[in-house]
C-alpha cells in the first residue's frame, strides 16, 4: 500500500479546544512541496479538526522526525489544484482520498 521507504502514519498532535490538554491522533498523510497533508474522512466533525480551527498550532511525528507548525483547512474552491494533487497522491498511496484536506507546514526551523 504505501510507497516503499515512505512511512504509513503520521502521528497528529493538537491542542484540545476546551481543555488545551495535548491530544494525538495516528492518521494517513501524504507530502508536496515540504508540506504534509492529512484527509479528516468526518470532514469539520472530526475532534482534531475542530481543534485545529480553535488553534491551529500542532505538533507532528513521522518516522523519526518530529515537526512544529501550523495547521490550516484546505478551501477546495480557492485552491483546487492542490486538492485534485493531493486528493490524487492519498489514492496512489493508500487507495483513497475522499475529504476534507488539511495542511500541516512546518516551521521554517524544523
Amino acid at each position: 500500500m504505501a510507497i516503499l521507504g515512505e512511512s504509513l502514519y503520521l502521528y497528529l498532535t493538537t491542542s484540545g479546544r476546551r481543555t488545551g490538554l495535548p491530544r494525538e491522533i495516528e492518521i494517513w498523510f501524504t507530502r508536496r512541496n515540504g508540506r504534509y497533508y492529512v484527509i479528516s474522512e468526518q470532514h469539520d466533525r472530526a475532534r482534531w479538526v475542530r481543534n485545529i480551527l480553535v488553534d491551529p498550532r500542532v505538533r507532528w511525528r513521522v518516522g523519526d522526525m518530529t515537526f512544529t507548525g501550523r495547521a490550516r483547512v484546505v478551501d477546495p474552491a480557492a485552491e483546487p489544484g492542490l486538492t485534485e494533487a493531493v486528493q490524487a497522491g492519498s489514492r496512489k498511496k493508500y487507495g483513497w482520498g475522499e475529504g476534507l484536506i488539511v495542511e500541516l507546514r512546518p516551521d521554517p526551523t524544523d
